[in-house]
């Protein structure tokens, strides 16, 4: 029913994206962390393979609907970090990764779609610079205790960089007091535009309703609507 869901889609009054794959996360997933990190070393024509495979697939899949609908965004998976630096290292990512990355995001901006988000949790700061060559500029969730900053990141980035997440699931767990001082040190970068506040992982059930309803108040409060 592809017809009948562009018509759908055409006539929206919602932001749409579409999935735009994982070239290093998946294959963690298949193989386990320690595997396909080793092979990056024992096999590394196994893995250029692999991530080649995985981008050239993505983009025969995405020139299939990106054409017929006008997306407001693309969305990627990775999750590539722990809770001080990538798991491997920017060296390998730009050799393995960003030939892949650079197939899927050529493919996406020439189909009109400019803001290409990248979920990894962890600190990935030092990956940032090279997920913005690629074109990829929107990265989240942001994890707090991987020594994630918005703060500090719209500093070092500016607004080549849209930002989510960096709300501290734990203080969202805590008190109302915690809350709020934790809301307003980002108010600066939420008035500037460009970052959308959200937790920094998935909401865990230690975090009540009364405080993720104040939480949400207190967001609304500084930017309405």
């Amino acid at each position: 029913n592809w017809n009948e869901l562009k018509e759908q889609y055409r006539n929206r009054n919602y932001p749409l994206g579409v999935n735009a794959g994982s070239l290093f996360g998946w294959l963690r997933n298949w193989m386990g962390v320690e595997n396909i990190t080793v092979m990056l070393y024992d096999d590394p024509a196994f893995v250029h393979e692999m991530m080649d495979y995985i981008a050239d697939f993505v983009v025969e899949v995405l020139k299939k609907v990106v054409f017929d609908v006008a997306f407001d965004y693309a969305q990627m998976w990775e999750d590539m970090a722990y809770k001080s630096a990538s798991l491997i290292s920017p060296k390998h990512v730009r050799e393995f990764m960003m030939p892949g990355y650079r197939k899927i995001t050529d493919l996406l901006h020439s189909a009109g779609i400019d803001v290409i988000m990248l979920d990894s949790d962890g600190n990935v700061e030092e990956l940032i610079p090279l997920w913005l060559e690629c074109g990829i500029n929107f990265i989240y969730p942001m994890e707090v205790a991987a020594g994630m900053d918005v703060v500090q990141l719209r500093k070092k980035f500016g607004k080549d960089l849209i930002i989510g997440g960096g709300m501290d699931k734990r203080i969202l767990a805590s008190n109302k007091d915690a809350i709020f001082e934790m809301v307003m040190s980002k108010k600066s970068v939420m008035l500037e535009g460009g970052y959308f506040p959200g937790v920094d992982h998935a909401i865990p059930p230690d975090i009540s309703w009364e405080n993720f309803t104040y939480y949400r108040q207190l967001l609304n409060s500084i930017v309405p609507g």
